[in-house]
């Protein structure tokens, strides 16, 4: 007979955690439910303007319409493999210019206030340029993703990188280790967390980067049925968009929460 390793006290503590997550989770199922409803019924008794906001039962409609004719797959696919491809390139490259300017403190001192300029330059602005330079296309689209994500990446994974604890460099280094030995065996390790972590910011700037484009130049992704919807002043369609691509970010945010759970297991 195995014996239970846990004790009451501790039991009880898993189950209070387990049934607050259970609580806030069906807060928010009836908070977003009550304003459904509430935004139904508002558009039914005619107290808000159904031309201005649309109504609930109007975008299901037109969702489940889109869903049928396969249009809205094709619209997602796009736009998805945008920003996927925008994310990827945008996180590894900053990362890689932040592993250089780690390494060579002489190039960031060069390049920091270059850095900051970037920064705080408004990207979406130089979205036109962007596309007349790489082409007014899927790879237009993804070069302004890219753009929007990197320099942020670039700032954010260097100060994670310098923000390791000195004393731990310093004895890495009294046994002699390399500068690549340091960065393999403590830089990076120590900040996995922190790389998923802004992998997770990227997700919502490649998006604006893919939807901004896609205004832009495109005729297919969630960004052209939202800019289409407006021009024509459906405005169910620009929710449905705007909802639709609510959910893809949600999806690809929960697959690197999962991704952040398992290596957390890991360790």
């Amino acid at each position: 007979m195995k014996q239970n390793n846990i004790s009451k006290g501790h039991s009880e503590y898993l189950n209070s955690i387990k049934k607050e997550k259970q609580l806030i989770f069906l807060s928010q199922l009836l908070l977003l439910a009550g304003f459904i409803a509430i935004w139904e019924i508002f558009a039914r008794l005619n107290i808000i303007d159904v031309f201005l906001f649309s109504k609930p039962s109007d975008i299901y409609n037109l969702f489940i319409k889109y869903i049928q004719n396969g249009e809205l797959f094709k619209h997602v696919l796009i736009s998805s493999y945008e920003t996927i491809v925008g994310l990827i390139i945008g996180t590894v490259l900053g990362i890689l210019v932040a592993i250089l300017l780690w390494w060579s403190e002489r190039l960031s001192k060069v390049l920091d206030p270059f850095l900051v300029v970037l920064n705080a330059l408004p990207k979406t602005a130089l979205a036109p340029i962007l596309i007349v330079w790489a082409g007014a296309g899927v790879n237009g689209i993804i070069v302004i993703a890219i753009t929007i994500s990197v320099v942020v990446t670039i700032l954010s994974a260097y100060n994670y990188f310098i923000s390791v604890d000195e004393e731990k460099v310093k004895m890495l280094r009294s046994f002699g280790a390399t500068k690549f030995q340091i960065l393999t065996k403590l830089i990076f390790p120590s900040n996995i967390g922190n790389l998923i972590n802004l992998t997770k910011i990227n997700i919502g700037m490649a998006w604006v980067g893919v939807i901004v484009g896609e205004f832009l130049v495109s005729r297919y992704g969630l960004g052209y049925l939202i800019v289409y919807g407006g021009q024509v002043f459906k405005l169910d369609l620009v929710m449905m968009g705007v909802i639709v691509l609510a959910l893809c970010a949600l999806v690809m945010y929960q697959i690197l929460n999962i991704i952040e759970k398992i290596y957390k297991n890991k360790r």
